[in-house]
């Protein structure tokens, strides 16, 4: 590809509800354009965009895939993200990298949870929006009643710009507000300009058209003062003002426009290439990146050429072919192929080698990449988040902000001898995922694979496989139970064992009591040598040895403090060894008459739900055995409750949160304390434990 100047340059991100049509959409795009010579469906895994074994097995969007096409000289960058929960962040990444995001909501099924996901991303991060009503085609889509929910829900921003006209069920033709154009489509989705709808189409129409003209004009009249003065004395603006008046709010966010477009007929899909190119704000228009020059100093990076060199890797990909891929935003000045760069979050200086644009999996090397585009560089060292500048401007862009992982499984190798591998395959899905993480659980000593979802945690078993030939196996993650004490004992414990030669001889007496420790607590009051000072070592490394293990089940035990008070020895048999014997004796004794019990894990929770769904929580947390601490408003139809919950009730949690708000709750747990299993769950608790 040729190089764009930076207002040549659309970068955008298709995100929406799981099953909108954002795939298609932008297979329909590439299509178009010629970027694609044919039309590929995701019900046949052969569409450009989801491209990876696992997308086509599965039918869905996993990553997010970036595909760039030309239309009137304009390079648009496209960024498919996944609709679906588990990938979310998939969907922060291609925000990040975008200055506009497209956001498809099908005319079929209107606004869903997923529609309003992307929409407060993209408030979130600053980004301008715009919303493509899809699958305008289909037998049961309504686009006004869309629209309307479109405006209930967003409020009066939502600003239509390319409507249906709608006859018997039937689209007759597409009108352009801004052109006052109608257009009909033939069946290879070329436009053919019609007249104008008339009461004889539709008895609505000319009523509907009026009123949405009327809303597009009060829209682009908000945006400067001059236009206010033009529409308060009745003048019409003309397509040039409007143009730019659309173009002006939809960057100042103050307008969100609204097309349609049908991906199966590519009917509309030229009109939305039109706005894309017209009212879509270009890198150097919107509001410039801000980045840390230092802890305390924030400055402002314009997006142009001329400037020395910015960039930010936004996403990392793990291919086992071409090795590690790095999604890369050129924020200022130009970034070139075989020159050396500084990773000023790591310090350490980076050899780009090649370039390439993306379209899927199509790679096209280029020799560089100026402000505002986005290229990929292969095997380099930064990882996502990373900031890449020239040596004469050391900057550094804040990272990425991503949803912490809420659901875990454990991870088994399915065959010995693999954990090695395992762990190397793990570290590469780490640093291209940002949601996961993969830490060993300290107690139970097993490996813990967290994500956002069961499914997220397939599909990272599946790549695991796919690309790195491993195969594991998940299992709900043991719980580190623990066992104390709740009484003091005496207890006497004695090891005498005579065979040929020298026997073996150690008595001690010893105190257990309860105490607040996560250790064992010793110390000694032997008085008058009965027990000689040269053995208390062997007596303290013989208890430390048996705290490791319970008399109930076989758990760790805390909250022990152990005192040796009296005891005897032979001056020709004992030994440390022996000693060491008699403490565990005393251990096994005393842990049996000093009332033991088992202890459960108890974590903070703090979830952040929908206000309707405040009632359905709070009961599933009392059936969990969790404590309702408090309650409070976090922001606008939204309560956060915080409580303490046992961890052996929490696994399923996240499954349940999602299904209950609709993929709106999140969550998040932090160990806080150990408390009494209930007498009711000791049973059960022994066999499975003994069980593992």
């Amino acid at each position: 590809m040729k190089d764009y100047s930076t207002e040549k340059i659309r970068n955008i991100a298709i995100a929406g509800h799981n099953g909108s049509g954002k795939t298609m959409l932008t297979e329909a795009i590439l299509y178009k354009t010629g970027a694609s010579e044919r039309f590929g469906k995701t019900s046949d895994g052969t569409s450009v965009c989801d491209y990876d074994s696992e997308e086509i097995k599965r039918k869905i969007s996993i990553n997010t895939a970036l595909a760039s096409c030309e239309y009137n000289g304009i390079k648009i960058n496209m960024l498919d993200t996944p609709g679906l929960f588990d990938f979310a962040g998939e969907m922060i990444e291609g925000v990040r990298a975008s200055d506009s995001v497209l956001i498809t909501v099908s005319a079929k099924s209107g606004v869903k949870v997923g529609t309003q996901k992307a929409y407060d991303e993209a408030i979130k991060q600053g980004k301008s929006k715009m919303f493509v009503v899809t699958k305008i085609d289909d037998k049961e889509a309504n686009f006004f009643n869309v629209l309307t929910q479109l405006k209930t829900v967003f409020g009066p921003t939502v600003c239509p710009v390319v409507v249906p006209v709608i006859k018997d069920r039937q689209i007759v033709s597409y009108v352009n507000l801004i052109e006052m154009k109608s257009y009909k489509y033939d069946e290879n989705g070329n436009a053919v300009e019609t007249e104008m709808p008339t009461a004889e189409i539709s008895e609505k129409m000319e009523y509907r058209i009026d009123g949405l003209i009327g809303a597009i004009s009060e829209a682009v009249a908000e945006t400067s003062e001059e236009l206010m003065e033009k529409f308060f004395e009745g003048e019409p603006f003309t397509q040039k003002e409007l143009i730019d008046g659309i173009h002006d709010g939809m960057n100042r966010g103050i307008i969100t426009p609204v097309v349609c477009a049908s991906a199966s007929t590519f009917a509309g899909i030229d009109m939305l290439l039109k706005e894309l190119e017209l009212l879509v704000p270009y890198p150097d228009e919107v509001y410039p990146a801000e980045a840390f020059v230092s802890k305390d100093e924030i400055k402002e990076i314009p997006c142009t050429k001329d400037a020395p060199l910015s960039a930010f890797v936004f996403k990392t990909v793990a291919d086992p072919f071409v090795g590690k891929m790095s999604y890369i935003r050129v924020m200022s000045g130009i970034l070139k192929s075989n020159t050396e760069v500084v990773n000023t979050t790591t310090g350490y200086s980076e050899k780009i080698g090649k370039l390439y644009n993306l379209c899927g999996k199509k790679q096209t090397e280029v020799e560089s990449a100026g402000a505002g585009d986005i290229v990929v560089a292969v095997k380099i060292n930064a990882k996502t988040s990373d900031t890449l500048t020239s040596a004469e401007r050391k900057i550094e862009f804040g990272e990425m902000i991503f949803p912490l992982p809420c659901y875990s499984m454990a991870v088994y190798a399915s065959s010995q001898g693999d954990e090695a591998k395992i762990s190397a395959g793990m570290q590469r899905l780490l640093e291209e995922d940002k949601t996961l993480s993969y830490i060993q659980n300290e107690d139970t000593k097993e490996q813990i694979l967290s994500g956002l979802g069961e499914q997220h945690l397939e599909i990272a078993a599946a790549k695991l496989k796919g690309k790195f030939g491993v195969d594991i196996v998940l299992k709900v993650p043991k719980i580190a139970y623990k066992e104390t004490i709740r009484k003091k004992v005496k207890v006497e414990g004695k090891h005498k064992k005579q065979s040929g030669g020298h026997g073996q001889y150690g008595h001690v007496w010893i105190e257990f009591e309860p105490c607040i420790s996560d250790t064992l607590v010793f110390d000694e009051k032997v008085f008058g040598g009965a027990v000689p000072k040269n053995y208390f070592p062997a007596v303290q490394k013989g208890l430390e040895e048996s705290v490791k293990k319970g008399v109930l089940a076989g758990c760790p035990v805390v909250g022990l403090k152990a005192i040796l008070v009296d005891g005897s020895y032979h001056p020709v048999d004992s030994s440390e060894m022996a000693f060491k014997t008699a403490a565990s004796i005393a251990y096994k004794e005393g842990m049996r008459q000093a009332d033991p019990v088992l202890l459960e894990p108890f974590s903070e929770l703090k979830v952040i739900i929908p206000d309707d769904n405040t009632g359905d929580v709070m009961g599933e947390l009392n059936k969990r055995r969790g404590r309702v601490l408090g309650m409070e408003p976090v922001s606008h139809g939204f309560t956060q409750i915080q409580a303490e919950v046992p961890d052996r009730e929490m696994h399923d949690f996240a499954m349940y949160l999602r299904q209950t708000t609709r993929g709106m709750g999140s969550f998040s747990l932090s160990f806080v304390r150990y408390e009494h299993l209930p007498a009711n769950l000791v049973s059960e608790v022994i066999t499975s434990v003994s069980g593992d």
